[in-house]
């Protein structure tokens, strides 16, 4: 059964004091850390036809490097969560994005594959914060109904940063040079810290409200626990796919130029960017129409889960449109899905374990994303992008499908 221990403090019970502008403000500067964590995980993806002249790489060894990345990512998921439950959002997420700043920024040394895999796994062992602590702090700051289209804003982030990297790192890296287009995207993050301190803070319990320390054990005995970990395994590397290999795709199977992947790439997340946002929307119009929970993810996770399929006729499509329209239907089909897999984490968990419980799913996910990264280098490498694009299609299908199966129900939602 698909369960959690009782909430003992929900954002009904919690206050913003007075350095809090705004729960929509506090959104907007989480969306924008998004895009511009976005933004640092595509320039690599959009340099890959550069990169691997430049430092005589293979597929495979494209792969790996794209691997060390998640592997960072699996890595750093559960401190960070820890870190967002025990230091509070305000201070933990601004240093998260100071350390993944720096690291990127490390990028423009790199001389060689293996310093550019660790720069990336350094990287990737921040950068997981982005979702550990946006989950955190979207489930204070937002009631039941508000939180899946919280969360779809926040992840609308991703498809926002992988659109607008095509264009600017192309033109960045045609103007100064490859090397400089890791600058920006690092100074960004930076500029971004001072503004978060400032008009951010926890909001904090009133009454007796009691925060219960929930252990990893405890939270790994929990079949809510496994579901959660065991969707996104499936989940997760679709959309890492997109990001980090169609740029490559459109290069070496499509035959486009470097300037007509940063004129055209950004077209599927452009696609990709409603899909968030709808994802969300859908489901808080569902729950206000009465819809019990349980059958609002059920609704929108398969529904969405089936377009993914989509992606499975994009290598047999002999137009470069038609291929197009089809990857923009699943990106936006899969931010959609994720936007309501995120959602379920708070409809399971209480505050003092949201973080600490996305970051558990985040391991899963970065596991499957350090796996599927060597696998698909070795398929493009030996095979071709056929047999990838069939995988990207049915994993959302059985990643859904696992979240129901190994949980069968959600608790009650808490009510604000």
């Amino acid at each position: 059964m698909l369960t959690a221990k009782p909430d003992t403090t929900d954002s009904s019970q919690l206050v913003a004091p007075s350095g809090l502008r705004g729960r929509w403000i506090a959104l907007s500067l989480l969306l924008t850390i998004t895009v511009i964590n976005f933004i640092d995980r595509q320039t690599v993806s959009v340099l890959a036809p550069v990169l691997r002249q430049a430092l005589h790489l293979s597929n495979e060894q494209y792969g790996r490097i794209v691997a060390a990345f998640q592997f960072g990512m699996m890595s750093g998921e559960f401190p960070m969560g820890w870190i967002m439950d025990r230091w509070g959002v305000r201070l933990g997420l601004a240093g998260a994005v100071l350390w993944w700043s720096l690291a990127t920024g490390a990028q423009t040394v790199t001389r060689s594959g293996f310093q550019l895999g660790l720069t990336r796994f350094w990287m990737g062992t921040g950068e997981c914060g982005n979702y550990s602590g946006g989950m955190k702090a979207i489930f204070r700051l937002f009631g039941p109904k508000q939180r899946t289209l919280a969360i779809g804003i926040l992840n609308t982030g991703s498809m926002i940063g992988a659109t607008l990297a095509p264009p600017l790192i192309v033109y960045l890296a045609r103007r100064y040079g490859f090397r400089a287009a890791f600058l920006v995207p690092a100074a960004l993050g930076i500029v971004w810290v001072p503004l978060w301190l400032f008009l951010y803070r926890d909001p904090r319990a009133v009454g007796s409200v009691r925060s219960v320390a929930t252990s990893l054990p405890d939270l790994l005995r929990q079949s809510s626990t496994w579901a959660v970990m065991l969707c996104r395994f499936f989940i997760g590397p679709v959309m890492q796919f997109y990001w980090y290999w169609i740029p490559s795709y459109l290069y070496e199977a499509r035959h486009l130029t470097l300037m007509q992947v940063g004129f055209l790439g950004w077209i599927p997340f452009f696609l990709g960017d409603t899909g968030g946002i709808a994802g969300g929307w859908c489901a808080g119009w569902l729950q206000r129409r009465g819809v019990g929970i349980y059958n609002v993810r059920r609704i929108t996770m398969y529904g969405s889960a089936t377009l993914c399929i989509a992606s499975l006729a994009v290598p047999y499509i002999r137009s470069t449109f038609g291929a197009f329209l089809a990857i923009g239907i699943a990106v936006m089909a899969d931010n959609f899905l994720s936007a309501n897999m995120f959602g379920a984490v708070t409809d399971l968990f209480p505050d003092h374990a949201v973080g600490r419980a996305t970051g558990l799913t985040g391991v899963a996910g970065g596991l499957s994303g350090l796996l599927f990264p060597l696998l698909t280098g070795y398929l493009i490498d030996h095979v071709s992008y056929a047999p990838v694009f069939l995988m990207v299609a049915l994993m959302p299908l059985v990643g859904t499908a696992l979240l129901f199966i190994v949980g069968r129900q959600y608790r009650r939602p808490r009510q604000v």
